[in-house]
């Protein structure tokens, strides 16, 4: 390795520049983080540039030039631990000559770091808020100079922000590929397939979507009282499947009596995983499972796994969790539905709400901002519409209890319905509003959005609120009010892609109004009011 040089102005500029440009064709984070770490370490003239992000309080390892390539995605540190982690912690950089004798040091495992003696870390900061750190190695022992440590500290801004945009386009990315995910499953819903086949095309785009080196189905066998699978994609050659498990046994048996998701991150040392020793001999790592639930029966599970270490994300988790239910109700209607008509009449109203959720997602892609929180509303998009096929799959396949939805609605959004420092109590009341179908997947929509609307303006500077949604039938109409005690309606109408939904769903899908209105003792009232559907004064 050529020994770290002194830098001056021009060669720290000519420096920025070469990374600036290396950068401009990369996209996705992966590629991002890779060429950041190469054009550092060459810049630098070090032997290793790592680079770290943070995820939950943890400093997770995701790219590197001198450290062992199996650590990636596996070796982490805590915010202020060893000296990048204090780098982090502190929001500035740190240079150690003989970085082993600091009493701040700490070896990540599996980097087989320990070749190396000096060591400089800066912190990666974007938009005032650390989201990583990096640093740079050497084998020899090396003092480095203001300089040096200043273009990395440069090099750590250029690399926040682009970093930032990375995954900003990985995100978008993602859902797009879940959009594809949702158009790809409802043609295979509408083509006649037989169950098994339905369930492959299921785990293949599930392990598309989830970025998953295997993806398997497992469902309840009630002849082997056990939990068999039914469907499996891998992308691991020499993945062997695996038998059946008990009702009880292994993080699927935990995940199917509590009906409720459970992530591993290591599978390999989990003792509640009961195939360690083929997860060590295929490379399988970190796994996510989620049941498969119907009429609050679970009759299945569904996992992912990786091959690097990976700590899922509540909107990951949302996702699968989402994909799953969608399947239970696709398996439950392939067991139960047998005539012909009312196959058609199910496979023409599923297709007509995927298309829906394709519309909303399209929507969302086109905003600006946080792209988390893009993700989360897009999932309560789909939750409001997997509601109504919950209750059409309990109650039957001709009408809906709009009340009962927005109950659902409530529930299923449970720990989302309030912020840090707020607390929402949501009542649903009044009478059966029956409506077909469609026009109840619209009118769902709508009190998901409004309830969105609610949650995201009408509590500024609060600490708790109320907000009431009720139905009602007036006089040949039907009549929906979502009210809260908040702050009451703004000045100046508030310009949402929300509000947009809400709007055009009323006017075009229920031929129904929508106003607004201040109750007397503040806050705001939303008054969705339809007609009647001809239909129903016919039975």
């Amino acid at each position: 390795m050529p020994e770290p040089i002194f830098l001056d102005a021009g060669h720290a500029w000519e420096g920025l520049r070469e990374i600036a440009r290396s950068l401009s064709g990369a996209h996705d984070l992966g590629t991002t983080l890779d060429l950041i770490a190469a054009k550092t370490a060459q810049v630098l003239g070090v032997d290793s540039c790592s680079i770290y992000l943070l995820d939950d309080e943890t400093l997770w390892l995701r790219a590197s030039t001198g450290l062992s390539r199996q650590a990636v995605g596996r070796g982490s540190l805590q915010i202020g631990e060893g000296l990048t982690g204090w780098a982090a912690a502190n929001n500035q950089p740190v240079a150690v000559a003989d970085a082993q004798t600091d009493p701040r040091f700490k070896f990540v495992p599996y980097t087989g770091e320990r070749a190396f003696h000096s060591l400089l870390a800066v912190p990666l900061v974007s938009e005032g808020r650390v989201t990583g750190a990096m640093n740079v190695q050497t084998y020899a022992a090396h003092a480095f100079t203001g300089p040096e440590i200043g273009l990395l500290s440069l090099i750590a801004d250029l690399a926040a922000g682009v970093l930032k945009r990375a995954s900003l386009t990985d995100n978008l990315n993602r859902q797009l590929a879940e959009l594809k995910t949702l158009a790809r499953v409802s043609q295979t819903i509408n083509q006649p397939l037989y169950l098994d086949d339905m369930l492959n095309v299921v785990v293949e785009m599930a392990a598309k979507v989830m970025g998953a080196a295997v993806c398997t189905l497992r469902l309840v066998d009630e002849a082997q009282e056990g939990l068999v699978v039914r469907a499996a994609a891998t992308r691991i050659e020499g993945y062997e499947p695996k038998p059946a498990l008990r009702l009880d046994e292994g993080i699927n048996g935990l995940v199917l009596s509590e009906r409720k998701p459970y992530t591993v991150l290591d599978v390999r040392t989990d003792p509640r995983f009961p195939f360690r020793e083929a997860a060590q001999r295929e490379g399988l790592v970190s796994m996510l499972a989620v049941p498969l639930i119907v009429r609050d029966r679970a009759i299945g599970v569904l996992n992912a796994f990786t091959t690097q270490t990976h700590v899922y994300t509540e909107a990951e988790i949302g996702l699968l969790s989402t994909l799953a239910n969608q399947t239970a109700l696709a398996i439950e209607n392939a067991q139960l539905v047998t005539s012909a008509s009312i196959v058609r009449e199910m496979h023409h109203r599923v297709r007509n709400n995927l298309q829906q959720v394709a519309m909303l997602l399209r929507l969302q892609a086109q905003q600006s901002g946080d792209s988390k929180g893009h993700l989360q509303i897009a999932v309560n998009r789909v939750q409001a519409i997997a509601a109504v096929h919950e209750v059409l799959a309990q109650e039957g396949y001709r009408l809906v209890n709009v009340r009962e939805v927005a109950d659902r609605i409530v529930r299923l959004r449970g720990q989302h319905l309030s912020q840090p420092n707020l607390s929402v109590q949501v009542q649903v009341d009044g009478e059966d509003v029956l409506l077909p179908s469609r026009a109840a997947t619209s009118l769902a929509l709508v009190i998901n959005e409004l309830l969105e609307n609610a949650m995201e303006h009408a509590f500024s500077g609060r600490t708790e609120g109320r907000v009431r949604i009720h139905c009602a039938q007036a006089g040949g109409d039907y009549r929906i009010d979502v009210t809260d005690d908040g702050v009451g309606m703004p000045v100046k109408p508030i310009d949402s892609l929300g509000l947009e939904i809400v709007t055009a769903l009323v006017r075009d899908d229920l031929h129904g109004t929508l106003s607004f209105q201040s109750p007397i003792g503040g806050g705001t009232q939303a008054i969705v009011q339809l007609p009647r559907p001809a239909q129903l004064d016919l039975e």
